[in-house]
């Protein structure tokens, strides 16, 4: 996939930036004046790159409102908080001092572009179902969630996960594997719950030959075979605590002996680790040791469904088309509900009502009563008819995005609404280019 990059920058020295970002599928215009930026092909680009002192200008304000969800790094003479902070104002993926080695920028734009192919939904053509696992969701939630992936990707910092069950701990898990420089290393998961204390010691440390019944040659644990990778140790938390003392004395001098040697050896890897459970119950509770817990750098949490209910339409499609029913729609009543309900179970609950109403459904439309009772008569649920006033809107909304080419920022303006609400009234009339 082919990416487009703008630079503007009105510093002669920065023309750089076009050789060192070009490459076989990247496209880099450079303006040195906002105002030379064609604003009719401005949809196009996939990454803006400026000088911070340019946004203060109105033609750039201006480039940000027809480009209100394009990553943007800023480029800066000084490296000081203030600066810091209006980078944040601007919600920039990054702020980089100048001067700056090509490699920190093209390292920095690859793993922005990395994570819009990750994210973006493929709209041309159904996902093949033996595609590598992805996230779904362009909402202001999940792409600030995706900025902090990002963030942390690349850093040799052990990452704790948490999360409800089904908001895709794993899915972040590999996501930070792939995005960082240990991409093409091992990438090896452990499940803590599904092994027994004695067989999971063995398995991370390794044995060597007769350190037990039926150990007939040494053996070396997942901790050594995923040398200069990444561990990912899921639902860490089901781990014993006597387990917890001996993988905190590795995460803290990097040293494996195995059972039943004498042999220390010294490996390099990441442990990321993920949990559904309240770290702060499980350590008051002595089932996690809080001293293992600060041995992780980074927390993240992985946002819930409710908090990110926008992005329901694509991933009901998405997950339509991986069981090979992308010809299967949903009615704007069975929507209304389908976006009341909380969602405890998140996406996986979400993927099994779909496979639940789609053996059910004997229409290529799924309504309301095809959906199960837990989604019926609660706050909010009931089935709505649309009033002639209502259909009038939902006619004029889709007019107009149809003739700006979907374009959320350009509609609302001229509706003389604001982008939150047009995205609130899409999602209750059902209204999306792919539908």
């Amino acid at each position: 996939m082919v990416a487009y990059i703008l630079v503007i920058d009105d510093d002669p020295s920065c023309r750089f930036l076009q050789s060192a970002l070009r490459g076989p599928e990247t496209v880099v215009d450079t303006f040195m004046d906002p105002t030379a930026a064609p604003t009719e092909s401005l949809h196009r680009y996939d990454l803006l790159i400026a000088d911070i002192r340019m946004t203060r200008l109105a033609s750039f304000r201006k480039i940000r409102e027809i480009l209100p969800q394009t990553p943007v790094v800023l480029l800066s003479t000084a490296g000081d908080l203030e600066t810091t902070m209006e980078a944040v104002k601007w919600g920039a993926w990054d702020c980089l001092k100048k001067p700056f080695p090509p490699g920190a920028i093209h390292a920095l734009a690859a793993k922005i572009l990395t994570v819009r192919d990750m994210c973006r939904q493929n709209t041309e053509s159904a996902p093949s179902t033996s595609a590598p696992a992805r996230f779904i969701g362009s909402s202001d939630t999940m792409m600030a969630f995706y900025k902090q992936i990002a963030r942390v990707a690349d850093a040799d910092a052990s990452v704790l996960i948490e999360g409800e069950s089904g908001t895709g701990k794993d899915l972040t898990a590999h996501a930070l594997h792939h995005l960082s420089s240990r991409r093409g290393k091992p990438f090896l998961v452990v499940h803590c719950g599904a092994i027994p204390e004695t067989l999971l010691e063995s398995e991370l440390f390794g044995y060597e030959k007769g350190a037990f019944t039926g150990a007939d040659r040494a053996h070396p644990g997942l901790l050594e075979t995923a040398e200069d990778g990444s561990l990912f140790l899921d639902e860490i938390t089901e781990m014993a605590p006597s387990l917890q003392g001996k993988l905190l004395r590795f995460m803290q001098n990097g040293e494996v002996r195995r059972l039943g040697g004498y042999q220390v050896r010294q490996v390099t890897v990441r442990v990321i680790a993920s949990t559904n459970r309240n770290l702060d119950e499980e350590i008051k509770a002595k089932r996690f040791r809080a001293d293992l817990m600060y041995r992780f750098v980074v927390r993240l949490v992985t946002p819930p469904l409710r908090e990110h209910k926008d992005d329901l339409p694509q991933l009901i499609r998405s997950i339509l088309q991986k069981n090979h029913r992308d010809g299967v729609y949903v009615s704007p009543e069975a929507m209304e509900m389908l976006c009341a309900y909380d969602w405890p179970g998140n996406v996986r609950e979400l993927e099994n009502i779909l496979r639940q109403t789609q053996l059910l459904c004997p229409y290529p439309v799924i309504l309301p009563e095809h959906l199960p009772e837990r989604l019926h008569n609660r706050p909010g649920t009931e089935p709505l008819s649309l009033t002639l006033l209502e259909e009038a809107e939902r006619t004029q909304i889709l007019k107009t995005m149809q003739t700006h080419g979907w374009n959320q920022s350009k509609a609302a303006q001229i509706l003389g609404i604001d982008r939150k609400t047009l995205r609130t009234k899409m999602l209750r009339y059902w209204l999306d280019k792919d539908y």
